[in-house]
């Protein structure tokens, strides 16, 4: 019984650590589908023509907020985004949510800004424990891995500045 248990036992952490890794293959994209958390953030970057350059080699970091965080948005916010004749402020947005390099959190809590695809800075700070993008989204989950990056999963979307 011991040795079956043992075996089993084995045979868990080993499936655990296939899964792990299977994890670490998948570039952001097929990431953040495979979630399916992320159902909005995905349909906008097809939408923003996005989604090769999210697939491609990287490293990139990728602030991905949640359906939940993109629902905070006023009503009919995220509809009128993904009209084509919207593209180009939806590019905005979502580039605003890359950064090139691999940043993980370790990294990102003792900076204060970063340097989003989109060449405007994000506001970086630790509030109450939190890594915080621009004082109103908050890191839930940080270092997910994938291939050709991380992503830290945000509760809010955030807007670039205006100039």
């Amino acid at each position: 019984m011991k040795t079956l248990v043992k075996t089993l036992a084995g045979m868990i952490a080993m499936v655990s650590l296939a899964t792990a890794e299977d994890k670490a293959k998948s570039d952001i994209v097929d990431t953040a589908v495979a979630a399916g958390s992320f159902k909005t953030l995905v349909a906008a970057v097809k939408a923003a023509g996005l989604v090769d350059a999210l697939k491609a080699e990287g490293p990139l970091t990728v602030f991905a907020p949640t359906d939940e965080a993109f629902a905070k948005l006023p009503a009919g916010t995220v509809e009128t985004l993904l009209k084509p004749e919207n593209k180009q402020k939806l590019v905005d947005i979502l580039t605003y949510h890359v950064v090139s390099g691999k940043v993980p959190a370790k990294t990102a809590v003792t900076l204060s800004k970063a340097t989003a695809l989109s060449k405007k800075d994000i506001k970086l700070e630790v509030k109450e424990e939190k890594l915080t993008l621009n004082g109103t989204a908050k890191v839930t989950t940080a270092d997910v891995e994938c291939s050709n990056g991380v992503i830290h999963i945000i509760d809010a979307v955030i807007l670039p500045p205006t100039e």
